[in-house]
């Protein structure tokens, strides 16, 4: 594999730390006659963002429990957008979860920094993830602080009938991609399903269309060197590429979310959807007869482009009062089984090597991300900064889709918080 490096009002930060003060790092010890050789059940509180995997992680406990029967998880997602408010303002308050995911790259490794995780590096099977995947949860201190969960792709995901019906194949360059656009359109067929409303799905795209612009050049190199920049007429050709799209996406899009965007292209209403790897399973949920396929994004120099990055890990609270039993969690997690139930369950790429699947999409993702991979340069390199840089360019692309900004406003947003943190830029 090739190598890969919010904000509410006081009254839901409340409500927040009111939800997660009643699962404390201290979790619940209880008498219990069962398990191997009795003595006492261990609860440990498990948070994470992922709302939708409920049902599949339950699956996954289960397994784990029946290993372990003192251990008890009590599994508590939140949305995805105030899960960090919720998380950091419980870990300041000392009402943690025992386990939490754990963001990848600089928002997890901020968390060990101020000192909230425990140090993982001896945890057994650990060793056999490779460094550049343990590298989304190490921290400046050269230790892991998080067993990592899966290996994300984004990519465009299409509808073959649909394409097939309107004689369509997926595109092999940026033209053939908006003359595709143009013919679903006088079709009467949404292309694109896209919403602007979450900044986060901006990002995201924006790290589907961007290496098209400047793979196969040593653009990426320079800037991550300093000797590029953000204002770069390869990243400008990116920001205005996501806004040569706006015609091929829904009537009022600014205001749709990532559920609406999901619902349209599942019930067949959209051609294409452009979105990661994790949103697979959710997609088949709702229309497991989709006829459904996806296609990377194709390059300027006639080749295609799969974006990856680890996704969240696993992480303990480091002043969780059971840390023992966290660590027989992180264990598990490090292990081939614990890799075959995640893959299988979620239809995702385990961080585990030597783990595959049985959903063809799932392994034809998995090859891609080894043989045509470009890192998600927002998440990986450019998470830092108040707001930070990713965050900078969602906020920004959303001022774009408004009418408000340009693109190369855009880009000079992008580039002057950049410029207020990232090393190579301050030389």
């Amino acid at each position: 594999m090739k190598q890969i490096r919010f904000r509410y009002v006081a009254s839901i930060v409340l409500a927040a730390v009111m939800v997660v003060t009643g699962c404390s790092s201290g979790g619940t010890q209880t008498e219990s006659g069962g398990g191997q050789g009795g003595g006492q059940q261990v609860t440990l509180s498990m948070h994470s963002w992922r709302v939708e995997d409920t049902e599949g992680y339950k699956a996954i406990i289960k397994v784990f429990e029946a290993d372990n029967p003192n251990i008890k998880i009590d599994f508590k997602p939140f949305k995805a957008t105030e899960y960090n408010t919720i998380l950091n303002t419980a870990l300041q308050s000392d009402s943690g979860p025992d386990i939490l995911q754990l963001r990848p790259y600089a928002p997890g490794i901020a968390l060990a920094e101020a000192g909230h995780l425990e140090p993982l590096d001896n945890v057994p099977g650990i060793s056999t993830i490779p460094k550049d995947v343990l590298a989304a949860a190490t921290g400046k201190d050269g230790k892991v602080y998080g067993v990592p969960l899966s290996l994300n792709s984004t990519q465009f995901y299409y509808n073959k009938k649909i394409f097939e019906q309107n004689g369509l194949q997926p595109p092999k360059s940026w033209d053939e991609l908006i003359a595709t656009a143009k013919t679903l359109k006088e079709k009467g067929i949404v292309p694109i399903s896209f919403g602007a409303k979450e900044g986060w799905l901006l990002s995201l795209s924006h790290g589907v269309i961007a290496p098209a612009s400047y793979s196969g050049t040593d653009y990426l190199d320079k800037l991550l060197k300093g000797k590029s920049d953000l204002k770069s007429a390869e990243f400008l050709q990116s920001v205005q590429r996501m806004q040569e799209l706006i015609p091929y996406f829904p009537e009022n899009y600014v205001g749709l979310e990532l559920n609406d965007m999901r619902t349209l292209f599942a019930t067949e209403k959209a051609a294409m959807f452009i979105n990661g790897s994790f949103e697979l399973e959710g997609i088949k949920k709702l229309n497991p007869d989709l006829p459904l396929d996806f296609f990377p994004m194709p390059t300027n120099d006639g080749k295609q482009v799969l974006t990856t990055w680890v996704d969240g890990s696993y992480a303990i609270n480091a002043k969780s009062k059971h840390k023992a039993e966290a660590l027989k969690f992180m264990e598990f997690m490090a292990t081939k089984k614990f890799g075959e139930l995640f893959a299988n369950q979620f239809k995702r790429i385990s961080a585990v090597p030597g783990v595959s699947t049985d959903d063809p999409l799932v392994n034809k993702m998995a090859e891609l991300s080894q043989s045509s991979a470009t890192p998600y340069l927002m998440v990986v390199n450019f998470a830092e900064g108040k707001p930070t840089t990713k965050q900078t360019l969602e906020n920004a692309l959303q001022g774009m889709y408004l009418g408000k900004l340009t693109p190369e406003q855009v880009a000079e947003e992008v580039q002057k918080s950049a410029a207020t943190w990232f090393p190579p830029f301050k030389k």
